[in-house]
């Protein structure tokens, strides 16, 4: 499916967007390993999250729905699985298959899990290593390291796992393993990643702590079902909250967004850049903190340099954030990001490759990205390639470049953000 984008006067309008892809996930998850009833309201009904359902009930949970954004989970407890008789295919989502290996690696029964051809590609040793040395037995392509995974699973021992990188996927693997082992289960970072699933562990009734980078839980906790409401995705609301930054004359407010702290850096950094963002009607859901943001165009954004901490904060948002920067004044360098090589495309390139398109002067590093701005974008040809990212980031380039862009692959949006062309039509002034 190709979109066309054509050069927007202004973005205006109240919107909301779909539920944040990340909290959907572990809705699933979580519920499933509750006692009693979880329902959930606003569920992301994208690709992604219907992999984790579909991998779910083959493990024998109740799932109904998504019907009108709702979503019932009749959970079964720690000890409520049951062995699956099919492979479980997480497609291309690569939060259903590494979460997944932390709760099957607790799980008395032998299954394997698989995906798409680009989540087979997709390292995994990341998260089986620390799984096997709490005594799951795991084994796959390349030396268990790619999918398709085979588990067997079975009593496992408290680990505390110090992770080279800042991943919430494998902080939240080990974390889940660490509800079926008898003791304390701890993971430390060198930053502290997106905590959605400490968060929701922890409304759920799990015994979990917090001490500076480091996670604890302990293990057994009897978790119950619950009631949540999803927060707007704020990774999905990026891609709009760049665009009316980008854009002269752009007002635009985005309703119900979750603004958690571990994820909110593209927030930060657009304000670093001059952005004029205000948040309003401050609250919460389901621990998790909302708000609705105002974005206004304030004038051409400036270059920055980041790095250390506050990637982990925005690793999902750099493709757009680079759309940002080529646009702004003077130079901006992005560092320590090299966990964009291993995302549903290799980012880094992915990025290059699309600023290169529209005319933009931009370097590779090893862990980023030097994007020189200041360019007068033309509308060119985009190949996302199949990741939705890009797919999005190509798009809101479009809306400030001269004459037509046009995304090619743009279906794949769909993996993260239903409706997005639709919404994003909706808001442009021509």
């Amino acid at each position: 499916m190709e979109l066309r984008i054509e050069k927007a006067r202004c973005l205006r309008g109240d919107i909301s967007v779909p539920g944040d892809k990340s909290i959907s996930h572990r809705a699933v998850m979580i519920g499933a390993l509750a006692e009693g009833d979880t329902v959930v309201e606003n569920f992301l009904a994208g690709e992604d999250c219907l992999s984790t359902i579909n991998c779910y009930r083959k493990l024998g949970i109740d799932i109904e729905g998504p019907r009108g954004g709702v979503v019932r989970i009749a959970g079964r407890g720690l000890e409520g699985l049951r062995e699956p008789d099919d492979i479980l295919d997480a497609g291309n989502s690569g939060t259903t298959m590494r979460l997944s290996l932390g709760v099957l690696a607790g799980q008395p029964f032998f299954s394997v899990i698989t995906g798409d051809n680009s989540l087979r590609q997709r390292p995994m040793a990341r998260v089986t290593e620390p799984l096997k040395r709490m005594g799951a037995v795991i084994d796959g392509r390349k030396g268990g390291s790619c999918a398709p995974l085979a588990v067997r699973g079975g009593p496992l021992k408290a680990v505390a796992h110090i992770s080279p990188v800042a991943s919430a996927q494998v902080k939240s693997a080990v974390l889940l393993a660490g509800l079926f082992a008898d003791g304390q289960t701890s993971v430390t970072e060198p930053h502290r990643s997106r905590d959605h699933t400490e968060v929701m562990l922890n409304y759920f009734g799990a015994a979990l702590g917090v001490e500076g980078n480091t996670v604890y839980i302990n293990g057994r906790p009897r978790l119950t079902g619950k009631k949540i409401r999803v927060a707007g995705d704020i990774s999905s609301a990026a891609f709009l909250l760049t665009a009316a930054a980008l854009v002269p004359g752009s007002d635009l407010t985005i309703r119900g967004l979750g603004v958690n702290p571990t994820r909110s850096g593209i927030i930060d950094v657009l304000e670093m850049m001059g952005a004029d963002i205000r948040k309003l009607n401050p609250g919460e859901d389901g621990g998790e903190p909302v708000a609705d943001i105002r974005v206004r165009y304030a004038g051409t954004l400036r270059g920055v340099s980041i790095g250390g901490e506050i990637i982990p904060r925005l690793i999902d948002e750099i493709p757009v954030l680079a759309v940002a920067a080529a646009a702004a004044e003077g130079e901006t360098e992005i560092r320590d990001a090299a966990e964009l090589k291993v995302k549903e495309s290799n980012r880094i390139a992915a990025v290059a490759r699309l600023l290169s398109g529209f005319g933009a002067v931009v370097a590779e590093l090893e862990d980023g990205l030097m994007i020189r701005g200041g360019y007068a974008p033309a509308g060119c040809f985009c190949d996302s390639r199949g990741d939705h990212r890009i797919a999005m980031a190509a798009a809101v380039a479009g809306l400030t470049a001269g004459g037509t862009t046009v995304v090619d692959g743009a279906e794949c949006i769909e993996v993260s953000f239903p409706g997005f062309s639709r919404l994003l039509e909706s808001i442009t002034v021509k």
